[in-house]
């Protein structure tokens, strides 16, 4: 299974939808989402469960021996053997609550997390045991949790039942190889990591395996997070706990605008995918707000509000970098144009990307990333003060299905080492790269009116130099037209008389 293999995801959708019938989207989310990861939690206890049957000096019941391994101690009742073998029973909602008892009561890090509503009358258990039928491929062994199938299946669902609930495309899962170029430039190695819009937690997940790569201590890295969505708040805490990272998510969901739950903390790196283009995020009521140094945002659009809370959660010589859809890099309305202006002005913006088409899950908003640093000069080994790095990374990726697009580690390596060359933070020497990568002075982002888009400054891919004459060339071309005509003649030709063949008159 690859890592964009959406069609598992979409599979597991229609084994889920079975349950639905006439439930409400908004509930029938916790009731999927509970027992995905009830699964999840038993494939990695029952996996650890047999290894250490096999092992004649290990005691399989002995909760210490999962514990080192951040696996979640799993009580009998609790286990999907258990769950499956009573799924025809009339008492299984009952059963599956006792089972989300058990395990928040042997695993502290989930109290307060888990649903527990599966005994409910209007819950139709003829379903729910169907359901606890079908799932009965593996979500949560090693393989799986080295692939982060349960955040990616949670951010799928969760974009499905948005869509349900009618509340668009704001919550879909961020990439895995987007969040990897985001963490491979930042490298998040040592200080306060902090994500304003958390989701199920990817940002974190990837800084850590970071981490673990290059050979640093996990303990060097202090995650903070908020997550206004309650389901998603809670896929959060479940997706940290079952790595064993102590992660500061706040006490419960709330929303970063209206309610801050990490007021004094400045972050050594700030990693983000908000949700793109939000209209409903309560903007006139924070006209006022200390957040907004370089203007107000527009009450119809948070892009700029996103881009200005970032901002003020920045330590010194802190560094963000977050996703945004494209239209923030040009957009001209009064309010962002100046906003970006002053950013600029102020030397805040240190780098621009631009993504390919059809990296995302659930939407088809081309998207570009934005680096952002209060300290720009003396981040790296060069002056870069008065600078700033674009790089058109539209032509990278590759198709690893039919709809989904991935980048490469070659990919990710290739961005991410043209942005440390430019820094002065690897040993290579940056150098513009025509069609790719144009380090621009201020001065040329003023003649350019404020706008961040790479493909204005970068200039044209360099062509190979061609020395055929242009009598030749046109020869040429006429010689393949005329072969491709001759060629659609005789495949018409043979589709008529095939056709005719058959009784079809043409």
């Amino acid at each position: 299974m690859t890592t964009a293999n959406i069609g598992f995801e979409e599979n597991l959708w229609l084994m889920a939808d079975k349950l639905r019938g006439s439930m409400d989207a908004s509930e029938y989310k916790n009731v999927v989402l509970g027992l995905l990861f009830l699964k999840y939690v038993s494939d990695s206890f029952e996996e650890k469960y047999a290894e250490l049957q096999e092992d004649e000096w290990a005691d399989p019941e002995d909760k210490d021996e999962y514990l080192a391994e951040n696996i979640f101690w799993v009580p009998k009742e609790a286990r999907w053997s258990f769950i499956k073998e009573n799924a025809k029973k009339p008492e299984i909602g009952q059963i599956i609550d006792n089972a989300m008892i058990a395990i928040e009561k042997e695993n502290k890090s989930l109290r307060g997390v888990l649903p527990k509503d599966y005994a409910r009358p209007a819950l139709d258990k003829t379903r729910l045991g169907e359901t606890i039928d079908l799932f009965s491929f593996k979500i949560g062994d090693k393989e799986s949790r080295s692939k982060d199938v349960l955040g990616r299946v949670y951010e799928y669902f969760l974009s499905k039942f948005a869509s349900a609930e009618g509340k668009g495309g704001g919550e879909f899962y961020t990439p895995m190889s987007v969040v990897k170029l985001l963490v491979e430039m930042l490298e998040p190695y040592k200080g306060r990591v902090y994500d304003p819009c958390c989701g199920s937690g990817g940002m974190f997940v990837q800084s850590e395996k970071f981490v673990e790569e290059h050979q640093g201590k996990l303990g060097d890295i202090a995650i903070y997070g908020q997550e206004s969505n309650p389901t998603t708040w809670r896929l959060a805490k479940m997706n940290l706990a079952i790595r064993g990272i102590d992660g500061n998510l706040g006490e419960h969901n709330a929303d970063t605008f209206h309610n801050d739950l990490h007021k004094g903390l400045k972050a050594d790196f700030i990693l983000a995918n908000p949700p793109f283009n939000i209209s409903d995020w309560g903007g006139e009521k924070l006209k006022e707000d200390v957040r907004w140094n370089y203007g107000t945002p527009p009450v119809g659009n948070a892009n700029y509000a996103w881009i200005q809370h970032i901002i003020s959660k920045l330590a010194p010589s802190g560094t963000a970098g977050f996703v945004l859809a494209n239209g923030s890099m040009s957009t001209s309305t009064t309010a962002e144009l100046e906003i970006r202006k002053n950013l600029i002005e102020n030397d805040l913006v240190e780098c621009i990307v631009t993504l390919p088409g059809q990296l995302f899950y659930s939407t088809q908003i081309p998207v570009c990333l934005w680096f952002i640093t209060n300290n720009k000069g003396r981040n790296g080994k060069r002056e870069r003060s008065g600078e700033i790095l674009f790089i058109d990374a539209r032509k990278l990726g590759h198709m690893a299905t039919r709809t989904l697009k991935e980048f490469s580690a070659d990919d990710i390596k290739k961005i991410a080492d043209v942005y440390h060359a430019w820094r002065g933070t690897n040993e290579q020497t940056y150098e513009d790269v025509a069609g790719f990568c144009k380090a621009a002075a201020l001065d040329d982002v003023r003649k350019n009116e404020y706008i961040l888009t790479p493909g204005r400054y970068v200039g044209l891919e360099e062509m190979e130099e061609d020395n055929e004459p242009f009598e030749e060339k046109m020869e040429r071309l006429t010689t393949v037209l005329a072969e491709q005509f001759k060629r659609s003649k005789e495949l018409e030709n043979k589709i008529r008389n095939m056709l005719e063949g058959i009784g079809y008159g043409v």
